[in-house]
């Protein structure tokens, strides 16, 4: 067996925490179509919350969850750009103990693929705090498809292994 083994099967519950000053619930296809890939590993979406593009009510939100015991994973969608609307990662970063940088390199890395040197903008990031992994997405469904199905999800039953192991 490798030292690194990404099919761990481990279920986790994830919040979705959805930056933006338009869309509601209803509308939301990158939450939406977030929470089904989700749900179609067999993980739970315990909470898919819109909130402001305004940094203390991000970081509210998000403290919130981190507060939650049942939550493993809080992934926030939206804000990770350069333009003067994208506070989510300066609001989330000093909640993070602990960085993961290769997250944001990779997830740079593949989306290049699909967008070409407009990925350079992305300031997506990872990182632990209170013992669970949060992730800062941006707000295009086609990015939060892209870092679920090839990074994230193939890969949260070892990263929560990693997290709790002593």
């Amino acid at each position: 067996m490798s030292e690194h083994n990404l099919s761990r099967k481990t279920k986790a519950a994830f919040v979705l925490v959805i930056t933006s000053d338009v869309r509601n619930t209803e509308d939301d296809e990158t939450g939406i179509a977030a929470k089904r890939l989700i749900e179609a590993k067999g993980h739970k979406v315990t909470s898919h919350t819109i909130v402001p593009n305004d940094a203390e009510r991000i970081r509210a939100d998000v403290e919130k969850h981190l507060e939650d015991p049942t939550i493993q994973v809080i992934i926030t969608s939206g804000g990770t750009g350069i333009g003067s609307n994208d506070k989510t990662v300066d609001a989330v970063r000093p909640l993070l103990e602990r960085d993961l940088p290769g997250f944001g390199e990779l997830f740079r890395r593949l989306s290049y693929k699909d967008v070409g040197p407009a990925s350079t903008l992305s300031r997506s990031t990872a990182g632990i705090a209170e013992g669970k992994i949060i992730f800062c997405l941006p707000g295009s469904k086609n990015a939060v498809k892209l870092a679920l199905s090839k990074i994230i999800l193939p890969s949260i039953g070892h990263m929560l292994w990693e997290l709790k192991r002593q």
